[in-house]
């Protein structure tokens, strides 16, 4: 049954549906789940591996290179998922379980282990909490060593075909981790290094030996531990507290003698930094003016050849434009122009290579590179029922604070619109709100709100990741505060340039982005025309306290991220502030959310009420942190666009 079902997702996969032009929104792209969430080619290169969503749950699938037929498959049950996989060996695949556990609108990763053969035989247990196989109504097999704790790759050592390195953690908030290497075929376990400081993650050299140690304590302050080699003392190279800067390894270069930094600065964009081990010195490598940079590594290594730097006009830079790594990167630009490529996975050889292709129009499709041909061939597409040429373009914007901050964010006009025609809009908050970062990608809620004749305004507001430490610092204690004056500074701006209908704007979000939604209107309440508030958090001092339960290290991020004095977090909150909103709300949360519970937004409905403010409410008893299933989504954006259409005069959805 399991395999007549792959087979007829797998044969969709392949069609690509056309969509009906219509005044109104059409839904279904929005809505359906991806045809295909990631694809990963062996070390042979004879089979590819893929995951594909599948009623709730999520299917594992093998296909043979040569005819695309699956040789081996697993299904999970409902509401477990994998939250990624790996080719441990030729003829065997790792992966972990994430689970929907109500915290957010994507499932969580267990810290669970499995494996399996390409065949789908010996579906293994091989880290984790799950001790009875009866707990996944599967015939999956535990593994000898079951218990509490999280579980993660750290190398796949690839010249040893039995055995992984794991980074395992047990389930407390403060706990210390270690590195064990692990039987992918029996599961037992040796450990093969501890470390002095909690909450580490790891590196290791080309070799398989662990060099880098990376955690925090209850203070949240960074230290970075570094050894020569097993069996040599871990030393302390940085302490955030000293240095005023965070220290992240990265890889070593193919001989060893240099170790790869990425490095906060006190002001401005991370660096790359060289790192000569047996000096010690440390050397600026690579730095952009604007963007914190992203690793490139060779395909089918780990070792870091150079890096991205996302944004406006993104870019990479490799460490050596002479070597062959710079000249396969300007190769893959030049044959994809205006998107973005990233090696996904590749053969041990790196013979074949699998390229994902994205865009802000293009949600992701894969290609195989074959080296020696040098050429790229169409593999499958992650969502087909999105059409790249419907789909509405962004742009990058660039707009000073009133602080003389400088401000990036992205404006998205629908495709039909007219140059210079000033349009209904809709000021888009991200969640979060701190280290997340708006990017030149596809994005459903904004493209679904171009379908229906809106501009949409995405601002990386201070507080934002991607532009540097001090910029992501300058958003603390600041809810409420400067990271909302920036949504107003760029939605005044918007209008100033003529993008916008000042008389035709609403602001939406999710997460901190209700929580902007809400102060928007509180703190504007002549500026916007309608706000939406989604699984939003409306009451700091209920958060604080909530954060406070976790642990240690939670309690002391809320105090210094957030803010610790009641009065100003009573000050901050949209609960204690309805009495200045004049505009309708539409707020929505879900019954089983973990990070904003439901009652936030009982909280603000009650208080929007009690000042005589309209207020509409969609409370979905099974769902979490923003919407997972199709059905509730699908209601979701029907009541979104009802109410936009009501107050902007945009398109509904068709029925």
């Amino acid at each position: 049954m399991v395999r007549k079902e792959l087979l007829g997702i797998c044969v969709a996969l392949m069609c690509v549906v056309g969509l009906d032009v219509r005044a109104q929104v059409d839904l279904a792209p929005f809505v359906a789940e991806d045809n295909i969430q990631d694809i990963k080619i062996s070390p042979t290169g004879a089979y590819f591996a893929a995951t594909l969503p599948n009623e709730g749950r999520t299917v594992i699938a093998v296909l043979d290179r040569s005819d695309r037929k699956i040789i081996g498959s697993f299904a999970l049950p409902k509401n477990l998922h994998i939250a990624d996989f790996w080719w441990a060996a030729d003829d065997r695949l790792l992966f972990s379980l994430s689970e929907q556990f109500g915290a957010r609108d994507f499932p969580q990763p267990t810290g669970e282990l499995y494996a399996m053969n390409v065949d789908g035989s010996r579906a293994q247990l091989l880290v984790g909490q799950r001790v009875r196989s009866s707990s996944l109504g599967t015939n999956i097999r535990s593994g000898p060593k079951e218990e509490r704790v999280f579980a993660w790759p750290i190398d796949m050592l690839r010249d040893d075909p039995r055995h992984i390195l794991v980074g395992i953690s047990p389930f407390n908030g403060d706990a210390f981790t270690r590195v064990d290497r692990l039987d992918i075929q029996s599961g037992r376990r040796s450990t093969v290094a501890t470390v002095p400081v909690p909450r580490a993650d790891f590196i290791t050299d080309n070799n398989g030996e662990v060099r880098f140690a990376r955690g925090s304590r209850g203070d949240n302050l960074s230290e970075l531990y570094y050894r020569d080699g097993r069996g040599s003392d871990w030393r302390l190279i940085n302490h955030e507290s000293e240095s005023k800067r965070v220290e992240t390894p990265l890889g070593f270069s193919d001989d060893g003698a240099t170790a790869y930094l990425q490095t906060t600065q006190p002001r401005g964009p991370d660096a790359i930094v060289a790192f000569d081990v047996a000096s010690g010195e440390k050397r600026e490598l690579l730095r952009d003016a604007v963007r914190d940079p992203e690793v490139v590594y060779r395909p089918g290594t780990s070792v870091p050849v150079g890096a991205r730097f996302p944004g406006a006009q993104p870019r990479t830079v490799m460490f050596d434009e002479n070597s062959e790594d710079a000249r396969f990167q300007r190769m893959l630009t030049g044959a994809f122009p205006g998107q973005v490529v990233e090696v996904a996975s590749a053969t041990r050889d790196a013979a074949s290579k699998l390229l994902l292709v994205t865009s802000d129009v293009d949600p992701g499709s894969f290609y195989t590179y074959d080296t020696s041909l040098k050429r790229a061939a169409f593999e499958l597409g992650r969502r087909d029922q999105v059409d790249s040429q419907r789909m509405a373009t962004m742009q990058a914007i660039t707009l000073p604070a009133r602080d003389g901050l400088q401000l990036h964010g992205w404006l998205t006009r629908p495709k039909e619109a007219r140059a210079g025609q000033p349009l209904p809009l809709i000021v888009l908050p991200h969640g979060g709100p701190f280290g997340i970062v708006d990017e030149w990608e596809f994005d459903s809620d904004t493209q679904l709100l171009a379908q229906a004749g809106y501009a949409v305004l995405r601002l990386n507001y201070r507080g934002s990741g991607g532009y540097g430490r001090s910029f992501q610092q300058a958003g603390a204690r600041q809810w409420g505060g400067t990271m909302q004056d920036d949504l107003t500074d760029a939605t005044r701006w918007a209008m100033a340039q003529g993008h916008a209908d000042p008389q035709r704007i609403c602001i939406y979000g999710g997460s901190y982005g209700g929580y902007a939604a809400l102060m928007g209107i509180a703190k504007e309440p002549d500026l916007y025309r309608c706000a939406v508030g989604y699984v939003g958090v409306y009451d700091l001092q209920m958060m604080r306290t909530d954060n406070g339960r976790i642990a240690r290290w939670t309690r002391t991020w809320s105090d210094e991220w957030v803010g610790s004095d009641s009065q100003q977090l009573a000050d901050a909150s949209p609960t204690r502030l309805a009495d200045r909103i004049k505009v309708p709300v539409l707020l929505v949360a879900g019954g089983e959310d973990e990070v904003a519970p439901i009652e936030h937004t009982r909280r603000m409905e009650r208080a929007l009420r009690g000042a005589g403010v309209p207020v509409e409410t969609m409370y979905v008893a099974n769902e979490g942190h923003g919407f997972y299933k199709p059905e509730n989504k699908r209601a979701y954006y029907t009541k979104l666009l009802d109410f936009l259409a009501t107050h902007l005069g945009g398109e509904r959805a068709a029925q």
